[in-house]
């Protein structure tokens, strides 16, 4: 037996049986609930106890962010729009359809990264809009950061059931 065989015999290499998968989805979830709309959260906290310099730093930076994402929207968001759903529709047809289990785990960690996405869109145009500032602001990013939570804890959940669905569907031999 080659030294291949006896790893690949000792480490499972299916996605949903892999800790590394699992890893980088609790990573991504920790990461999107705490950058929201690219601003560190620790920012908006610090911003509505102390004010001053650090009020001005985080709507400067909520500033910068809302205004390249909706440059982004307005110059290229057609075409993202069809290049993500082009993308999507190929991972759910390649996992669900022809049950390819990598295709299945790439498109629950991707699918919901497009959600997100969606509502860092709408809570930047938002903000936009209102030309948010102060309690305003740090309400808008509350919230999104309330959805974006929301939404990992049922996509958290979600994946979870279909690894363990496919973990037992397909049994610890792999047979």
């Amino acid at each position: 037996m080659s030294l291949f065989q006896t790893l690949s015999e000792m480490i499972d290499l299916r996605s949903f049986s892999n800790l590394w998968y699992w890893i980088a989805l609790a990573v991504m979830w920790s990461t999107l609930s705490h950058r929201i709309i690219g601003v560190p959260f620790d920012m908006v906290q610090r911003a509505r106890k102390h004010e001053g310099q650090s009020a001005r730093d985080l709507e400067d930076l909520v500033r910068i962010n809302v205004n390249r994402i909706l440059f982004v929207f307005q110059s290229a968001g057609v075409w993202l729009l069809g290049f993500a759903c082009f993308v999507l529709s190929i991972l759910a047809t390649l996992g669900f359809i022809l049950e390819v289990e990598f295709a299945q785990a790439v498109f629950l960690l991707v699918f919901p990264l497009s959600l997100v996405g969606l509502i860092n869109l709408s809570t930047a145009q938002k903000i936009f809009t209102s030309e948010a500032s102060g309690e305003e602001l740090y309400k808008a990013l509350s919230l999104c950061r309330v959805m974006v939570q929301f939404l990992g804890m049922i996509c958290i959940f979600v994946t979870a059931m279909w690894g363990m669905y496919q973990n037992l569907h397909i049994g610890p031999l792999g047979g």
